[in-house]
């Protein structure tokens, strides 16, 4: 009986790290998720502890990136990949301050999401920066100045205006709260707009009414 205890102890860590996940692998993916804050809505969430300067009064920032996430198809997504590329360092995050609002959340999505594409720190940044520059902010947003009760379906219809090119099955709207917080749109691993899989669509606000808080 003693025997068959230190056969089975010592099987114990072959067992453990087998049942360990595997790490996700980078490049592997199949699309794009485009994230753009509504930037009140963050800043009430948490853009104010973290400091953000986008949340100073008078700052008057409506949408912004939040990031760009490799994406799988089955609405999963891989995160803190593996790779070979060198981690950003902080000269590169703090010019990417403006784009993510601070160095520190320039960091943290290519920790988390930028190492899964496969690319450098640099390329990443440039991608995501090429992925906002093709989408068109509907300048409506840019005269918010009260709060407002408004039907998720007409925040992307402003996006669909602004953009001809875009449908509605290429974007997700989100309101964990009730509030308008995000605006997703689903790429292509080219950066061209896309229908986003099933998966993805079950983020989708289902309220027929929620609060657009005012810019600040």
């Amino acid at each position: 009986m003693q025997r068959l205890t230190l056969a089975l102890t010592a099987l114990l860590p072959f067992f453990a790290a087998s049942a360990a996940p595997a790490q996700d692998r980078a490049g592997a993916f199949d699309s794009y998720l485009l994230a753009l804050s509504w930037i009140p809505a963050y800043c009430a969430m948490d853009g104010d502890e973290r400091d953000d300067p986008r949340c100073d009064d008078g700052s008057a920032i409506g949408w912004a990136v939040h990031g760009l996430w490799p994406q799988y198809d089955d609405g999963d997504w891989p995160e803190y990949c593996n790779t070979t590329e060198r981690r950003p360092s902080r000269r590169e995050t703090e010019a990417q301050a403006d784009l993510f609002g601070t160095s520190g959340a320039a960091w943290h999505q290519w920790n988390k999401h930028g190492r899964c594409t496969g690319l450098s720190a640099a390329n990443y940044y440039r991608l995501v920066q090429e992925a906002v520059d093709r989408v068109t902010l509907p300048e409506i947003f840019d005269s918010i100045d009260r709060e407002f009760r408004i039907d998720p379906d007409i925040v992307e219809a402003a996006f669909i205006e602004a953009n001809p090119a875009l449908t509605r099955a290429q974007m997700i709207t989100t309101c964990p709260r009730g509030e308008i917080v995000e605006l997703r749109l689903c790429l292509t691993r080219a950066l061209e707009p896309t229908d986003c899989a099933p998966a993805l669509t079950s983020r989708e606000c289902n309220r027929t009414a929620t609060t657009l808080l005012p810019l600040r």
